[in-house]
């Protein structure tokens, strides 16, 4: 824009005469100036004053920049301002409705202990801190009643006797939980390291020279011949928003018709959602796909107990391998082409996972967190174990086992929420080797709401204690070799399963707290602070467009503990939540424009009316009077509000004895459990 001519003209002659206007460039949030040459002819004048009217000129120039950044800064406070006001916002109607985690609308939750607990610790809390306030008002000289000074000086010689010692013990093994785990993170992270500078990758057998050997083309008469037998199941229940992406994708695999057949194994209990889906596999099926509908009238065993069920038809026996996907998974068309070769002249590969990529990753701060986690569980902690040891846990989809593999492991089983992990651990005693490939990506959802993400995790962390219980007498018993019993029992399910959870919610969200009000116990600041940034930078290092959000990955995961303490809790001692099975909830985020895509020419007219008369149908669903009691809605997280009014007291007890970088690290903590207490960390439901 043209340089302003009040107040600033008017001030020209005090910067030298005729100093040099500039332009200012507003088109982009990064603020340049343009230097414009003055209107003077007098090139001698300009020789003799060139430092006198350098200076001005860019004294002017500052003045600019000072201005422009000062009006930058008054846009971050409006916008850092319009974000607390929408923040109290959400807050303000979270505590107006009322609706917390442990009442829902059909069943109430049974009486939490573990919430019971942290309620006890915060009022013990309170009560300490507002006796250290009155003591520490008293050493100022303030006259207060002798009873209250009497009290704190009879609870400092009892902490210092009686609470410390154990204290001081138990946060010396957590600890030295906490460095064990570090260690064997930082040992995954350089084998991981080592993989990418020899840039190793698994290679069939077959085609040692390339990542899969060359199949016929399809257009070849002889060609399904060279293409084994595949059977590609999608278990679903209830997944109305993203049936179609699933079945499209699947069956738009380059694969020969013939040497294919897919199976969508429909649990739903919703007979709109059952015609859809039914109408759908039979659109594809006049299309040529072979494709079958098998629906289950007694939803026994969850997924466990529905792939069971497929896996009893008597045309498996005619197939040599199965693929499993889970109804949000889209696989690329080469999917089986670039899996399914790693088995050939392979008798001892039993599985072949491909990682997962999100199609939602960038949705929310929730979506954005998840994904950290996950890069690094496949980047890592996947690739890692499978080319090292030949071992990992199935991760439920996105895979491709040998159907001899899973008969001779005892085939799916319903006693735990996690039978991928379940199959896993008895294909590798029974000596089946997997192989994981990073390179071959199925894109799928994240969960975008806490409570979703929350019920998941919870079952994701339960399941496995209870899979310990059940499969410690069998490992034990196994005739393997003893590192590998190591592996399982120690690595595995131990420190990757039980202590990560245990010593992040005992270390960091009660051991903490508690030495802020007993200091004679103490966690030094490398515990604290130092280690824990470092762990967090390992763990973003797969995903390192995310490296902005590492400090509230940090603290994202320490206030995941609670949730995921519970869980192990749930599973060890086989609690009633332990057996708690439900269905990640989806929000379909494939266009209409990606399945269009995905459906051939024929069926695409046909496709576009079919999602008209879905959204109807939704839509008339969704008004309906039956259903407004399952509409979604945010929720208040007891334990964690409890947690974050812990913590946020232990940090004010803190401040009393002046201990920085426990202070921060309390209040940001704090913070974060109160930003997930309220639920204002994902989907927020208006």
């Amino acid at each position: 824009m043209a340089p302003w001519s009040g107040f600033w003209a008017a001030s020209r002659p005090a910067l030298g005469g005729g100093g040099t206007p500039v332009v200012v460039k507003m088109d982009n949030p990064n603020w340049s100036i343009s230097e414009i040459d003055a209107d003077d002819g007098d090139g001698g004048e300009f020789l003799a004053g060139g430092r006198r009217r350098g200076r001005g000129k860019n004294a002017k120039q500052i003045t600019w920049v000072l201005l422009l950044k000062a009006h930058r800064a008054a846009g971050c406070l409006a916008w850092l301002a319009s974000a607390a006001v929408a923040l109290g916002g959400a807050a303000r109607r979270r505590v107006a409705a009322g609706r917390t985690d442990d009442a829902d609308d059909e069943t109430p939750a049974p009486r939490s202990r573990l919430y019971a607990f942290i309620r006890a610790s915060l009022l013990l809390s309170v009560f300490l801190l507002a006796v250290e306030l009155a003591a520490h008002a008293n050493g100022r000289g303030r006259v207060l009643v002798a009873s209250v000074d009497s009290f704190h000086s009879s609870w400092v010689r009892f902490r210092a006797a009686y609470v410390a010692p154990p204290l001081q013990l138990l946060a010396d093994a957590c600890v030295v939980l906490f460095l064990v785990q570090s260690a064997d993170r930082l040992v995954q992270c350089l084998g991981c390291l080592y993989i990418h500078l020899n840039r190793i990758k698994p290679k069939p057998i077959s085609s040692p020279a390339a990542a899969a050997p060359a199949l016929p083309d399809l257009e070849d008469p002889d060609a399904g011949d060279y293409y084994p037998m595949v059977l590609v199941q999608i278990p679903m229940c209830n997944e109305k928003e993203v049936y179609q992406q699933s079945i499209a994708a699947v069956c738009n695999l380059d694969w020969p018709r013939s040497n294919i057949l897919v199976q969508v194994l429909d649990d739903s209990d919703d007979p709109i959602t059952q015609s859809l889906i039914k109408d759908e596999v039979e659109k594809w099926r006049q299309n040529g796909a072979r494709i079958v509908y098998r629906h289950r009238v007694l939803r026994e065993g969850y997924k466990a107990g529905n792939l069971k069920s497929a896996m009893s038809c008597s045309y498996v026996k005619d197939y040599e391998y199965v693929a499993i996907f889970d109804a949000d998974f889209q696989p690329y068309p080469d999917f089986l082409k670039r899996t399914v070769p790693h088995f050939k002249d392979n008798e001892e590969l039993g599985l072949v996972q491909a990682r997962w990529s999100f199609v939602n990753k960038d949705e929310n701060l929730l979506t954005r967190l998840q994904n950290i986690n996950l890069c690094f569980h496949f980047e890592v902690e996947q690739q890692v174990n499978g080319i090292f040891i030949n071992f990992f846990g199935f991760n439920g989809t996105a895979g491709v086992w040998r159907i001899k593999a899973l008969e001779d492991s005892g085939g799916w089983m319903e006693r735990t929420t996690v039978e991928d992990m379940d199959i896993a651990v008895r294909a590798h005693l029974n000596g089946w080797k997997f192989v994981f490939l990073n390179d071959v990506e199925c894109q799928c959802e994240l969960p975008e709401s806490y409570e979703a993400y929350r019920k998941q995790q919870h079952r994701w962390h339960s399941g496995p204690m209870q899979l310990f219980r059940l499969c410690l007498p069998d490992i034990i018993r196994c005739k393997i070799a003893f590192w590998k019993k190591a592996n399982l029992i120690f690595l595995f399910f131990l420190l990757r399963k039980l202590i990560l959870p245990f010593y992040s919610f005992t270390l960091f969200c009660i051991i903490l707290p508690m030495t802020m009000f007993v200091p004679e116990a103490e966690l030094p600041d490398w515990v604290v602070c130092y280690i824990p940034a470092l762990m967090s930078f390992l763990n973003i290092l797969p995903a390192p467009k995310s490296f902005p959000f590492i400090i509230p990955y940090l603290l994202f995961e320490n206030t995941m503990s609670v949730t995921k303490f519970n869980a192990i809790i749930s599973g060890l001692f086989q609690l009633g939540s332990a057996y708690e099975w439900v269905v990640t909830k989806k929000s379909g985020r494939s266009s209409e424009g990606d399945l269009i895509a995905l459906a051939p020419k024929e069926l695409k007219q046909q496709k576009i009316l079919h999602l008209a008369a879905i959204k109807e149908q939704s839509m008339l669903k969704q008004s309906s009077p039956r259903n407004e009691a399952k509409k979604k809605y945010n929720r208040i997280y007891k334990k964690e509000l409890a947690l974050s009014l812990l913590l946020l007291t232990a940090a004010a007890r803190s401040l009393l004895s002046k201990q920085g970088i426990h202070f921060y690290f309390l209040m940001f903590q704090g913070l974060s459990f109160l930003l997930v207490g309220l639920d204002l960390i994902g989907e927020d439901v208006k």
